[in-house]
């Protein structure tokens, strides 16, 4: 009975995972019909539905299996797509506002800032902005802070408490199941191994925590209190005696405009467009405003071509995937617009915490040879730190913004010892055989020995050598002066700009306008790399490697960033340098 059980729940899994493969196929059948270019003839309203993750760029997705599988309709959106969206509606005649709908939102803030610089330029058009929500988060309402008019639910509430770092540390865990971590680093701010080798933050690596999440929150408070005509300080104030507790202190103190209930909000929009009813209003979709023919740009007319190429995840080895930065295919993609005559610059748009320094130094390479041909110019994201800024460095010019996460120029590298867990917890042992001294090098049944310790160690330091002199010469300093302002510390963009780690102020738009400038052009079209997988192999690519993660994501939550990082340290080979494990600021 157990069998026939068991054997038919395979089969019905089974039938039902073939199910939603042939619709999703189907569905992008479907899709690929709708592909062509729609035109708008009468007044729309863009409805932006920020909601869930935002990343540099995505694949396009017409059917997200996964999504639809665990019940949650949240899916990446591009920024990429956002900022073009913005910019192309601007101009356009037919689109005569946008309706921001805030939702949860996943994002740095260095990307909300290049969307909120986006959005500010679109008011200049004359046009209308408003936003609603039932809940607004922090990064949400640093977005939302820069619309004509903003809404929230009555008995909605608002998230306004300041920011927060919080490290989960492993040390006493692992001690428990007897795993002993080995590490070697080089920079005493080097604090990407901390959570395996200390139970609190080091003196060194709360300092710098300090330093750069205050000059994020600065500007913060800047940007909201110009947006709220308040000054900096009485809106740290509020924020400091958490007085915005519910929509009526949000509305009392001047952070929204309207108490508005769905219908509410409805009517507000139909006033705006002079209009009778809100069957009337026209809205159209970000996705399907993809699809609008921007009249302002005539690209596929123009000759000469902007590379932008989007690096974005962890750097390994290996081909990668658009969401981990593989050193054989942001290499290729370097190569490929190096090649094109056609190509007169290059973006290259980071968004790394680091990763392998072998792999980093394969793409700096390319980089370098790319820049002895034609301006190169890096474009940095939310972060761009450790083995993100090693492929940044040799560029011409470096463009990031205050809030991005930069820095961290510092090396290290780890082995699990598990001799303990093996031997006392599981009662295994072990004999061996070589042929050499060092044959076992690297084993992680016992601890490593003192020449073991020394020639790693050494490695360390010639990688953490080589990384310093690649700074030094790409940004026009003596490497004491990167040794200085490196040990492994993180800056903020801001920081960045005072010790010449960075050249301007800008998003990915002032970063490619920059090239354009280096490159001596004014026409010019845009020219993305590496190029985007078809829908359907990335659908078959995604069966094949995402359902797990999904599944983790799903049951894990907020939580699933603690096991990635234990599960990615299994991962790891040769020396590194990346940023912490579990960097995030709430």
């Amino acid at each position: 009975m157990k069998q026939f059980l068991k054997f038919t729940f395979a089969s019905a899994l089974g039938l039902i995972l073939g199910c939603i493969t042939l619709i999703a196929i189907i569905g992008i059948i479907a899709s690929s019909g709708e592909s062509e270019k729609l035109t708008l003839d009468k007044a729309h309203i863009l409805k932006l539905e920020l909601s869930g993750t935002i990343q540099d760029r995505v694949a396009e997705n017409p059917f997200d299996i996964y999504g639809e599988l665990m019940g949650s309709s949240e899916s990446a959106m591009g920024l990429n797509d956002i900022l073009s969206n913005i910019s192309k509606a601007k101009n356009d005649p037919n689109i005569v506002g946008i309706y921001l709908e805030m939702g949860s939102l996943s994002a740095g803030f260095a990307t909300i800032e290049e969307i909120r610089n986006a959005l500010i330029d679109f008011k200049e058009s004359g046009k209308f902005i408003s936003s609603y929500s039932e809940y607004y988060s922090q990064r949400a309402y640093y977005l939302a802070s820069v619309s004509t008019t903003i809404c929230i639910y009555p008995e909605g509430a608002m998230e306004l408490k300041g920011l927060n770092s919080t490290i989960m540390f492993y040390t006493d865990a692992l001690k428990k199941i007897g795993v002993e971590p080995q590490i070697i680093r080089h920079g005493k701010f080097k604090s990407a191994v901390e959570p395996f080798m200390l139970t609190k933050m080091s003196d060194a690596n709360r300092e710098q925590v300090e330093t750069y999440m205050g000059s994020i929150w600065e500007q913060f408070l800047i940007n909201v209190a110009k947006d709220r005509e308040l000054s900096s300080e009485e809106l740290n104030t509020i924020i400091d005696n958490f007085d915005v507790k519910n929509s009526a202190d949000a509305k009392r103190l001047g952070f929204v405009d309207e108490l508005f209930y769905r219908d509410q909000i409805q009517n507000h929009l139909v006033e705006l467009m002079e209009e009778d009813k809100f069957d009337d209003l026209n809205f159209i979709s970000h996705s399907r405003y993809k699809r609008v023919k921007n009249e302002n740009a005539r690209d596929k007319f123009k000759k000469d071509k902007i590379a932008v190429i989007y690096a974005q995840g962890e750097i390994k080895s290996g081909e990668g995937k658009e969401t981990v930065i593989g050193s054989e295919r942001i290499s290729k993609a370097i190569r490929k617009a190096r090649l094109d005559e056609k190509v007169k610059a290059i973006v290259l748009r980071v968004n790394s915490p680091g990763g392998s320094a072998l792999a980093s130094d394969v793409i700096w390479r390319e980089m370098s040879l790319a820049k002895d041909e034609k301006p190169v110019v890096v474009s940095m994201g939310d972060v761009a730190a450790s083995g993100g800024y090693y492929i940044a460095c040799d560029a011409d010019k470096i463009y990031a913004s205050p809030s991005t996460i930069t820095g961290s120029i510092g090396v290290f590298g780890i082995m699990m010892n598990l001799e303990e867990l093996y031997t006392d917890k599981l009662g295994l042992t072990f004999d061996q055989v070589k042929t050499n001294k060092f044959a076992d090098l690297g084993s992680n049944n016992r601890p490593l020995t003192e020449e073991e310790y020394a020639i790693i160690h050494q490695s360390v330091v010639e990688v953490y050598e080589t990384f310093t002199s690649k700074v030094a010469n790409g940004r026009k300093m003596t490497q004491e002066s990167v040794d200085a302002i490196g040990q492994g510390r993180v800056w903020s963009g801001s920081n960045a700009m005072d010790i010449n780690l960075i050249d301007a102020f800008g998003g990915l738009e002032e970063a490619i306008k920059g090239a354009a400038e280096l490159a001596e052009m004014d026409e010019y079209r845009l020219f993305e790399l590496p190029e985007l997988k078809a829908p359907l192999e990335q659908l078959l690519e995604e069966l094949e490697t995402g359902f797990s993660a999904s599944i983790m994501k799903y049951t894990l939550g907020d939580e699933y960033k603690h096991y990635k990082a234990i599960n990615d340290m299994k991962h790891l080979k040769g020396i590194q340098v990346r940023m912490p494990y579990q960097f995030t600021i709430d």
